[in-house]
């Protein structure tokens, strides 16, 4: 059930993202008195699951859901319909319409993106505002992956810079931590210090699926053992450990750490239950385990004084144009990343299951709306990218036109596009080619 809800969210954002972006294209081209003879959800080789024909246009749903396309009459496409070009070109043809006209309706599908990115970041502000972790109230530090201390880090460490850029919101440390270059500052026992990165510790920390830093939870029970001495002793589910013996202010790693230097003792556990205190002694078994588990999932502002910001449209306008500009410019770095073979990072694109895989398996409007967006800034950035095939490439030969008075030759453009179609091949078999070897791991 929770795989049909992750593909659901995803199918709905996919084809939401699709239509609109392809609306780009399809709305210009009708001002412009273009004939656009088909618009399509999903590709349909062969055969489509729905068509009908309104007006010139036929619209309908294919059965391949890798994208959706409109196919605009006199233009070298995906179709790669060259009979039609070989025909005398009739005035509503896109290749007899001005260049201009041809490149507005060229950067339409990414204009809507980016537009579509804008909004929905101001309307998830003003309706569910943004609740952040500030990194000055993590008051005990981090808790370091084995990942983070392959690079140096330790656990208690609180990071607060990388490459001299503060950062001030918890979720920012890991994404961060990954895109740093040269540096990142770290406050360890009270002592400001750096710690120096390199590309062999970008490898180190791409490596795996964990996180590199988390946040350090109190020890609040969830279960008990078998055999438990605690549970004996009278502690119970719920119990939040204060602590143990005069050492207090613990978190649950210290408290896995403490417990078995006490082994075949006795020891002294501070409990809050509810409003009351309690304090109550355990006897610790030779094996140094006293059978209590921690809960997994922890309500973070239960333990943590999180910030939270209510956004009226005046507010959310700006703040959604900047959120936009900074997931744009995180990607980008991204995929710097990627494009330097000696991180690794390439190993790490994913396709269609990772995408799919980023929404939660209960269905959750303020994530869809957040990943929704991203995915629009994601697809309109590599639609704009100079590659023969992609909106970009086609923007690129028409600004050639416009600065030379020339226009490519129809073979040019034809071939360009088949270039273009298999680099775009390439890089789906990379990416969906390292799910399908992630499923193995």
């Amino acid at each position: 059930m929770e795989i049909i809800i992750q593909a659901s969210q995803f199918l709905l954002s996919l084809s939401l993202l699709i239509i609109l972006h392809e609306l780009g294209h399809f709305i210009p081209a009708k001002i412009f008195k273009t004939k656009v003879e088909k618009f399509y959800l999903f590709f349909d080789y062969k055969f489509s699951l729905f068509k009908k024909k309104i007006g010139e246009t036929v619209y309908g749903i294919g059965w391949i859901p890798l994208g959706g396309y409109v196919k605009i009459a006199g233009m070298i496409d995906e179709s790669m319909d060259t009979d039609q070009m070989k025909e005398e070109p009739k005035p509503w043809e896109f290749r007899s319409k001005p260049a201009w006209q041809r490149l507005i309706i060229m950067v339409g599908g990414v204009t809507v993106n980016v537009i579509l990115a804008i909004v929905i970041y101001i309307g998830t502000l003003m309706y569910y505002g943004e609740e952040v972790l500030p990194i000055k109230n993590i008051e005990q530090g981090l808790m370091v992956g084995e990942k983070g201390k392959a690079i140096g880090l330790e656990t208690g460490d609180l990071v607060v810079s990388v490459d001299g850029k503060q950062l001030t919101r918890f979720n920012e440390i890991d994404k961060e931590l990954v895109l740093s270059e040269s540096s990142i500052g770290i406050i360890r026992d009270g002592e400001a210090m750096e710690i120096q990165v390199d590309a062999n510790d970008k490898t180190k920390l791409l490596e795996g699926e964990s996180k590199i830093v988390g946040l350090r939870f109190p020890f609040v029970i969830e279960a008990f053992g078998d055999t438990s001495s605690a549970k004996d002793a009278g502690v119970e589910i719920g119990d939040w450990i204060k602590a143990v013996n005069d050492q207090e202010n613990l978190t649950a790693d210290m408290i896995h750490d403490i417990i078995p230097e006490y082994a075949g003792d006795t020891i002294q556990l501070g409990l809050l239950r509810g409003d009351e205190y309690l304090n109550i002694s355990v006897a610790v078994p030779e094996s140094g385990k006293i059978g209590i588990a921690p809960q997994n999932k922890i309500e973070l502002k239960k333990y943590f004084q999180l910030e939270s910001q209510k956004f009226t449209l005046a507010e959310a306008i700006p703040a959604g144009w900047n959120k936009t500009t900074g997931v744009l410019k995180d990607y980008i770095r991204q995929l710097k990343l990627i494009f330097t073979p000696s991180t690794g990072a390439y190993k790490k694109v994913g396709g269609f299951i990772t995408i799919a895989s980023q929404f939660p398996n209960e269905w959750n409007w303020e994530w869809f709306w957040n990943i929704t967006a991203f995915l629009s800034i994601m697809l309109a950035f590599l639609n704009i990218l100079p590659i023969p095939a992609l909106d970009g490439g086609h923007v690129v030969f028409v600004l050639i036109e416009m600065i030379t008075g020339r226009k490519p030759s129809d073979k040019v453009l034809e071939y360009a596009q088949m270039v273009g179609f298999f680099i775009l091949l390439a890089l789906i078999v990379l990416a969906n080619g390292n799910d399908i070897l992630g499923l193995f791991k």
